[in-house]
């Protein structure tokens, strides 16, 4: 039998229980010849599957240089299963996340992430994986998988751990989690553990509705981009129109032997407790005296009460939501809305607490609200993250997103001395811009969206809700040890002299895809000849101003107010966020906006109009 060139299978994952011999740095594979080989080379992607041995996923890499990157040896599978359903892979791509509609039964929402969809993409990232990390076979890598408590997260679970032995990966399970818990498992340096990881999947679709779910994937080096999400979705289509009925039943059988449970919401929770306690002079209950109840909205933040504030000292009766429900019965679990503000606005009140902390369903993102009731979100967490990271590190660079307010501009420039770097929507974008302007030397420690995504350089640039909270429990302990002040007061003192706007607004102006206007088109050149026609207006109205420097569609100050008109991230509409000191003020502004954008046909402008009705 030939041999293969061990340079020619630069990543090959290898699996303990295949038959392996090296002879002169070469890797024999089983059933691999010398005709096999050529073809190797002769193919710009080539599955690829163990022969005498239970077929498993094949992983798709892309042939560069003249090295054909292989996974498993040489016998190309047959077979494929027919029932399988089409999918468009691309579509389940959200920027730089995974989502899709897993559970039926809302009219108009087809189920696209099946199991079978699952487990081709948990293979995708294994073939992604392995390329990264430059994998050379001398030790099986592992994954950790992870979900928050949505009703398909055991379901899709299974089939990620199929999809990741089946691919001949160790999988580490953690069940419910925390989309931070996940990345910090691949820098947690632990062997009881088994931390860190090489990679980690989160099963998670944030805060939308029930029928959804979706995968955020990490390593060490942070959460994963688009282009990252493109490269794995690719190798998952390839892999799931070429899947054998033999392929499935060996990746069930792989997991049942290279899967292993870990509960690490421990050791996450564990290093929450010792920041705190670090920051008060390291007393072992710096939140004694304090009352903090927290809203987990059903989602996976129901460890935050018992296992961070209670070994605080913190007392925490009324917290409410905690327990999982994937139906999430009571409000959205998102810190944007305005019925879960009020929720925990109302638990704080009820119960006379001194701070409410809310998460959204997987803790990426969070907000609080101080014992007045005042509500700690969007320009005024950024304000407030901003003032205690600048009291940290005079002078740094404050990276946000593009809808924040003129307020928080003059707030984190003229009165914490710090610079304002607005950017654009995304949190990925944010915290990579932030991590950027590190880079070229502009000294910069958050990167925060008005989401509620948070990020801190301190903390790996991980978008963290729970670590911000902390930031925000370090505060009051550090008052209390130095007995500056009792009670969430300490916190509301360090956003005063920040300015608010009498009205603030986002509307959705959506585009028609199917307007005569459009066909033949995108709907994003659609929107883009919008943003430009408003841009060339604005130039010409001598009561508006275009911001000098912008990152994202149009922004435009006038009549003590501004809007920006931007076009979204993935969906065919122009969201416009209109801010102003007045009703006046707000009605000016949009009618602007309407009078430029009227003409175009395609674009329905019925909130708009309502709004300046309204007003």
């Amino acid at each position: 039998m030939a041999a293969v060139s061990w340079k020619a299978f630069h990543a090959v994952v290898v699996d303990h229980s295949f038959h392996r011999v090296r002879k002169e740095d070469a890797l024999y594979l089983g059933g691999c010849s010398a005709p096999n080989a050529s073809k190797l080379f002769s193919l710009q992607e080539t599955k690829l599957t163990w022969t005498g041995k239970p077929a498993m996923w094949p992983v798709y890499l892309q042939k560069r240089q003249n090295q054909a990157r292989v996974f498993c040896s040489a016998a190309v599978s047959s077979g494929t299963v027919s029932a399988l359903e089409k999918i468009d892979f691309k579509k389940l791509q959200n920027g730089s996340d995974i989502r899709g509609v897993a559970v039926a039964g809302v009219e108009g929402e087809p189920v696209n992430l099946t199991e079978p969809v699952t487990e081709a993409i948990a293979a995708g990232f294994v073939g992604w994986l392995l390329e990264k990390k430059k994998a050379d076979g001398s030790r099986r890598l592992r994954v950790s998988v992870g979900h928050d408590s949505r009703i398909s997260a055991d379901s899709l679970q299974a089939a990620v751990a199929r999809g990741i032995a089946g691919a001949g990966l160790d999988v580490i399970l953690y069940g419910l989690a925390s989309t931070p818990a996940m990345f910090n498992s691949t820098l947690t340096k632990d062997e009881d553990s088994l931390c860190p990881v090489d990679g980690s999947i989160m099963i998670t679709a944030s805060h939308l509705p029930y029928n959804r779910n979706g995968f955020k994937f990490f390593t060490s080096s942070g959460g994963l981009g688009k282009a990252d999400i493109t490269d794995i979705l690719s190798r998952a289509a390839q892999i799931y129109n070429n899947v054998s009925e033999d392929i499935l039943n060996a990746s069930k059988q792989a997991a049942s032997k290279l899967l292993r449970r870990v509960d690490y919401m421990k050791v996450y929770t564990s290093d929450l407790v010792k920041a705190v306690r670090k920051a008060a002079g390291n007393m072992e209950r710096p939140l004694e005296g304090f009352h903090i109840v927290v809203d987990a909205g059903n989602g996976a933040g129901g460890f935050f009460p018992g296992s961070v504030l209670d070994p605080l000292g913190a007392v925490t009766s009324g917290s409410q939501f905690l327990e999982p429900d994937g139906m999430f019965p009571n409000h959205i679990p998102n810190p944007e809305d305005k019925s879960a503000m009020a929720a925990i606005t109302k638990a704080v009140r009820d119960h006379k607490a001194d701070l409410g902390i809310i998460f959204d369903t997987d803790v990426d993102r969070s907000a609080a609200v101080d014992s007045t009731g005042r509500e700690f979100n969007r320009n005024r967490l950024i304000a407030l993250m901003s003032a205690i990271v600048l009291e940290e590190h005079p002078g740094t660079t404050i990276v946000t997103d593009s809808v924040t307010s003129d307020g928080l501009t003059a707030f984190i420039e003229n009165k914490l001395g710090g610079k304002h770097h607005r950017f654009k929507r995304g949190y990925k974008n944010v915290i990579d811009e932030a991590i950027r302007l590190n880079s070229i030397g502009e000294e910069s420690h958050l990167a925060i969206e008005t989401s509620g995504h948070g990020a801190l350089k301190e903390n790996h640039w991980l978008d963290d809700g729970a670590y911000l909270m902390v930031k925000l429990l370090n505060k009051l302990a550090a008052s209390k040890a130095t007995r500056e002040s009792l009670g969430s007061s300490v916190l509301t003192k360090l956003i005063e002299g920040l300015e608010e706007a009498e009205v603030a607004v986002e509307l959705r102006l959506k585009i028609d895809q199917n307007h005569d206007d459009i066909i033949g088109g995108t709907f994003r050149d659609y929107g883009e000849a919008v943003l430009k026609h408003l841009e060339n207006v604005a130039d010409l109205d001598p009561n508006l101003q275009k911001a000098p420097v912008n990152y994202e569609g149009v922004r435009v100050s006038g009549y003590g107010g501004w809007f920006l008109l931007r076009l979204s991230l993935h969906d065919p509409v122009l969201p416009l966020n209109i801010e102003a000191p007045t009703k006046e003020a707000a009605s000016n502004l949009a009618l602007a906006v309407l009078s430029t954008v009227k003409e175009f046909n395609a674009l329905d402008f019925s909130a708009l109009q309502k709004f300046i009705d309204s007003v």
